[in-house]
């Protein structure tokens, strides 16, 4: 993966019911830029699951709504953790704040971070954590803006979130107000912890539709957004500022994966006019969408002008039905989800057996992965196309 010279590690505080994408995109981010990444929670060890949700701030309604997210997988022991071994800390938000900040073990690691000035991010709800610790008195401080009467009773310099995307820095404190300011956010951290992004004035589209995979299109999205590429997100008969829906698949022990509504999508471009020549990479998303957008044939047009000209492919998922209705993939080498075997396959391809599901291929210009859990290969692979690094 990108910048593996690095070595540097870091951990994330998690919790039942933390938010969704505040975890799992710069968990995956952070890895794929080479950074070893550490998830523990306290009461659980390693392997075992996190449950997760998603908060929608729905028209019309004073406060958001919630649903199931994810499942998240630990993969640390909080009784184990030694802070002299990590460079810095990440905390998640979501309702786990709520009860991890009366906890006395999760206040004693937090202090040892701020004690030796190591970075920590945290966003959301996540500052409650650093109120009960003590952390944010004297300090400027952003979070989701029902907060604000807690930070300012625990004395920070409270700064109103003008959008939900803000981030404040003070030192080696981090604050974000919701997952909408993850590029922000996890740049501010990479740059905490020492990196240096280089070869990021890249261009990259995204071809959405509804009922996309709720990480596979979010975590590549904002984890290129963080290392300062320009990313838009297209879907045919859609407009910039139109939403996708997502699906959420999980693994949950079943004979296929289980499906759960999951964010609204916001694209950033229009489908139609769209100039395919001023894009330096394509990426396909997995879910539910690649049934319906291998139907059109401006997708497949689409698909076929990038791998004509050599321009970098990634697809993850079922993202390959695009693929292979584009008739791209005879004589390459390629993955998938397993169950797509079938279209990879007839469409003249070399299957590569996804074992483990994390598993990765670059074939010349095409990225292809299996499902979510291979996100730090798949965008650490992309990123080697486009030649963008982080290094430290």
């Amino acid at each position: 993966m990108a910048g593996l010279k690095s070595q540097k590690k870091v951990l994330i505080i998690c919790g039942d019911y933390m938010e969704d994408y505040e975890v799992m995109v710069p968990f995956q981010a952070l890895q794929a830029y080479g950074i070893s990444v550490d998830a523990a929670c306290p009461g659980k060890k390693a392997g075992d699951i996190c449950r997760t949700v998603f908060f929608y701030r729905s028209s019309g309604h004073q406060t958001y709504s919630e649903s199931r997210g994810h499942n998240f997988m630990l993969n640390a022991t909080f009784d184990e953790i030694d802070a002299t071994k990590y460079d810095g800390l990440l905390i998640a938000g979501g309702r786990a704040p709520e009860y991890l900040a009366m906890d006395e073990y999760v206040q004693i690691l937090v202090r040892k971070f701020s004690d030796t000035g190591k970075p920590i991010a945290s966003i959301c709800h996540g500052q409650l954590i650093l109120a009960a610790a003590g952390l944010v008195k004297g300090r400027k401080c952003t979070a989701y803006h029902f907060l604000k009467p807690v930070l300012i009773a625990a004395g920070s310099h409270w700064i109103e979130p003008e959008t939900m995307a803000a981030c404040v820095v003070d030192g080696n404190l981090i604050t974000g107000a919701t997952y909408e300011g993850h590029p922000e956010y996890i740049r501010h951290f990479v740059k905490a912890l020492g990196g240096t992004i280089t070869g990021s004035n890249k261009q990259i589209l995204f071809i959405c539709g509804d009922y996309m995979e709720a990480y596979e299109v979010m975590v590549p999205f904002q984890s290129l957004q963080a290392l300062g590429c320009h990313v838009d997100a297209v879907c045919p008969k859609k407009g910039a500022g139109d939403k996708c829906p997502t699906a959420i698949h999980d693994f949950e022990g079943d004979q296929t994966y289980s499906e759960k509504p999951g964010h609204d999508f916001t694209l950033t471009a229009s489908f139609e006019g769209l100039d395919a020549t001023k894009y330096d990479a394509l990426v396909i998303p997995g879910g539910r969408a690649p049934e319906y957008l291998a139907l059109d044939e401006k997708v497949l047009a689409l698909v076929k002008h990038f791998m004509d000209v050599g321009k970098p492919v990634a697809s993850i998922c079922h993202g390959q039905q695009i693929l292979a209705a584009a008739g791209v993939l005879k004589g390459k080498k390629c993955t998938a989800y397993p169950a797509v075997k079938l279209n990879v396959v007839l469409a003249g391809a070399t299957w590569l057996d996804p074992n483990p599901i994390h598993r990765c291929f670059t074939d010349g210009n095409l990225v292809t992965g299996a499902a979510w859990p291979g996100h730090p290969e798949f965008i650490s692979q992309l990123m080697s196309l486009l030649a963008v690094n982080v290094s430290f």
